[in-house]
């Protein structure tokens, strides 16, 4: 039988070896978490390689993900379908093993991870979405919902200020199934951390309400597995375990060093380790007596098939909620989704009064969460201005763990992170409310969710110069634009409440990435249109208003910006102007349309064009042609009332017409 620390030794080979024949990678990080990654993934993770997805499993986030070989090793030596050839092709073009975890990719990798910090905040995520299923589904001796979230950051996770905001968080909601494990080696990038890295971080962590093993010893696995008991026996409080450990652990002349961060060991060097870790292999040879002690596929499908059983005890004993924790977790909509849809968007056409899209968003919340109790939401602090609590909203709480919203507190990256965390897990669709001018400081949250093509729901108020009195520190002027060119991100800029039922249905429908929901802060009036128009209006572009014929101008227009071409146009067509308003809520959705959608709504022939928005103007160039005339800003706005801010930086109904005439 191979000792610990032969198992051990084959995830640091298998790094060692990877990072060598790329040429390219982080050994260093591998070989000093390799011990703690064998007893964890040995002794407590309750996983099944023939079924990564089984829904009771542990997760396992790799926050530090640079340390991606770590992580492969681990799946290939316990039995996931990645090959020895997958590692050799480590970094390679179309490998199932990129330089950094990708979720989605590799079966077995939970989420994304690399910019540091972030897959912290996605297991916070993950460790909400099991308490919350747990309170729903569980029953007495039928707990279908138990697992662990297992975590590994490094220094650089808890540098990086949204470990400040999630672990904060974790620690009031009370997460005990949350288990962090720190590789405190006191190396970075640039050296030793005592110049720039020297908080408590024990006491930090405590100060959060968490419970903290300090100075645990990462290479003695006796000690690892007794930290990680004792945090299992935590069940009111996140537990964080700091490892002391060596980066580099094994290289005779490199450990210890910051040279084993980021680069290869070379050859000289790996020759020296595999003399000093008595590892006699050859590159990427693994004993067979090392592969079958680490095989994890006959415990794990064991695992599966005790939950299946206690499953369809549940099943008998509980079949209406049994179907529903189905549904939620395949992420399946309701049966009768469609049938209540016309019926809500028809109630919708019936309104008629002015509203802003905030509010109209939350008629939709209130009439959404009735269909899919799925529904998780929350807001950074912004509640009561986001309009992001509906009529069915009840508090998650440490005490009230199957509420569906949640108070981030002031902590927008922390809040995108931890709902991609929601997103991930399954059985919860979560959405997320602050000020769009704020997605600043989560936007890399919204990145990743776009690479993850998950089904996370951003909802950004006050989107505009529209809001006003607070300025150009809240007035959001290029953060559209700069979402619309994300890859994967679907953002909606609804100019009514029919637009906004439209785009929330298409935001919860949507499962191939994130959609951003551009809200307005100010009153905007209900556009007429009837049933036969809202198909179009699904299609991201359509003609609001036309002429008789064919038209000479075509106005584009979103959002808030809308009204303004309405009365545009309408001034337009009193005076004899043939022209065309075309409302476009959401110009990725009308992009994806087929050429001929696309050449019905805007004819290439028809060169006089005028787009509309308050926002960065050159986006709408791809609309307009260099022919075409934009309304829109290159600058900041101003302080004042609504209408003022308005006139002042020339989006108005007057300048609409005015551009019309001119291009004609």
């Amino acid at each position: 039988m191979p000792t610990r620390r032969e198992l051990a030794n084959a995830i640091r080979f298998l790094s060692i070896d990877a990072v060598q024949k790329a040429n390219s990678g982080h050994p260093g990080m591998p070989m000093g978490m390799a011990d703690i990654a064998e007893v964890l993934w040995n002794d407590f993770l309750r996983h099944n390689p023939e079924n990564p997805n089984w829904i009771n499993r542990d997760r396992f986030v790799l926050s530090n993900g640079h340390g991606a070989t770590l992580l492969y090793s681990l799946l290939h030596l316990t039995g996931y379908p990645l090959s020895l050839d997958d590692l050799k092709q480590f970094r390679q073009l179309h490998s199932k093993t990129p330089g950094h975890p990708e979720y989605g990719h590799t079966p077995g990798i939970e989420t994304t991870t690399g910019p540091l910090g972030q897959g912290f905040a996605n297991a916070v995520g993950m460790a909400i979405a099991e308490k919350n299923l747990a309170a729903h589904f569980n029953r007495p001796h039928l707990e279908i919902v138990d697992h662990y979230t297992y975590v590994f950051v490094g220094d650089g996770c808890l540098m990086e200020g949204i470990s400040h905001e999630v672990a904060s968080l974790a620690g009031t909601l009370q997460l005990g199934k949350l288990i962090v494990i720190y590789d405190d080696n006191g190396i970075s990038i640039d050296g030793n951390t005592q110049g720039w890295f020297t908080d408590n971080t024990p006491a930090r962590f405590e100060a959060y309400g968490w419970h903290v093993i300090a100075q645990v010893d990462g290479h003695n696995p006796k000690t690892i597995a007794a930290a990680i008991e004792e945090a299992r026996d935590m069940p009111h409080k996140p537990s964080l375990i700091c490892c002391k450990t060596q980066i580099g652990f094994g290289s005779p002349h490199l450990a210890g060093s910051a040279k084993t961060h980021g680069s290869p060991l070379g050859e000289t060097e790996i020759t020296a380790t595999r003399e000093a870790l008595g590892w006699a292999h050859p590159p990427f040879v693994i004993p067979p007596d090392i592969y079958a002690a680490w095989d994890a596929r006959k415990l794990g499908a064991g695992l599966a098939l005790e939950w299946q059983e206690k499953f369809d005890q549940y099943r008998k004993t509980n079949p209406i909620l049994a179907e529903e924790f189905l549904r939620r977790t395949q992420r399946k909509l309701p049966n009768d989704w469609e049938r209540k849809n016309k019926i809500f968007l028809q109630t919708c056409i019936e309104k008629n009064q002015p509203i802003a899209t905030r509010k109209a968003s939350e008629i939709c919340l209130d009439a959404y969460a009735k269909l899919l109790p799925e529904l998780i939401g929350g807001s950074a602090d912004l509640t009561p201005s986001n309009n992001t609590w509906h009529t069915l909203s009840k508090v998650f709480e440490a005490k009230q763990p199957d509420g569906n919203y949640i108070h981030y507190g002031v902590r927008e990256f922390g809040m995108f992170a931890i709902m991609n965390g929601l997103a991930i897990h399954g059985g919860l669709i979560p959405y997320g409310g602050t000020f769009l001018t704020f997605v600043d400081y989560g936007r890399n949250a919204i990145r990743l969710a776009a690479l993850m093509k998950i089904r996370s729901i951003f909802v950004l108020t006050h989107d505009s110069i529209g809001l006003g009195e607070d300025g150009p520190t809240h007035q959001p002027i290029e953060h559209a634009a700069i979402l619309r060119l994300t890859p994967n991100v679907t953002v909606w800029r609804p100019c009514d409440l029919i637009e906004t039922a439209i785009a929330w249905k298409n935001a919860l429908e949507n499962q191939q990435g994130p959609t951003c929901l551009l809200l307005s802060r100010q009153n905007l009036p209900t556009e007429r249109r009837d049933l036969k128009t809202l198909p179009y209006v699904e299609r991201g572009g359509y003609i609001l208003q036309d002429c008789k014929g064919k038209p000479q101008a075509i106005i584009i227009a979103t959002g808030s910006e809308v009204s303004l071409a309405s009365i545009a146009f309408a001034r337009l067509t009193e005076q004899g102007y043939s022209v065309r308003l075309v409302s476009m809520p959401s110009t990725n959705v009308f992009d994806q349309q087929d050429a001929s959608y696309r050449e019905s709504v805007l004819p290439a022939k028809i060169e006089a064009r005028v787009a509309v928005e308050a926002g960065a103007a050159d986006f709408w160039y791809k609309y307009v042609g260099l022919k075409g005339k934009i309304i829109g800003l290159n600058r900041y706005g101003e302080s004042a009332p609504c209408e003022a801010v308005y006139a002042a930086l020339g989006i108005t109904a007057e300048h609409i017409e005015k551009a019309v005439k001119k291009l004609l």
